[in-house]
């Protein structure tokens, strides 16, 4: 069974730091291309995403700077550092893991709530 289960959200001062993981298993955690979002549906935001040994990385221009995504094929789990968070950086997080070359492979976790306020 596929399951990808995020944790470590909660609530933080502006200029703080957060640190989310997310916890995969179930599918081949090391070949697939693993993502952060903010939000669903229409006001989904790509925040960062790694590739499957970590050779890319990526992120979102809001975020570039302050967030860094990293991976332990090891243990199966991803990992978003967040630092000099701002107000504006809340909203749900969604871990998401999708095969490079199967796109149909692709699995969401349920999301962890990230709150940045005074």
């Amino acid at each position: 069974q596929v399951q990808l289960v995020e944790s470590g959200g909660g609530s933080a001062q502006p200029g703080g730091s957060l640190r989310i993981s997310c916890a995969a298993s179930g599918f081949a955690f090391s070949s697939f291309t693993m993502k952060w979002y903010r939000g669903s549906g229409k006001e989904r935001e790509l925040v960062a995403l790694i590739t499957g040994h970590g050779g890319r990385t990526d992120y979102g221009d809001s975020f570039k700077g302050r967030f860094t995504i990293s991976r332990d094929n090891d243990k199966n789990m991803a990992y978003l550092e967040m630092n000099s968070l701002k107000p504006e950086d809340t909203g749900v997080y969604y871990c998401n893991a999708r095969h490079p070359w199967y796109p149909e492979y692709d699995y969401w976790g349920q999301g962890t709530q990230v709150t940045v306020s005074s």
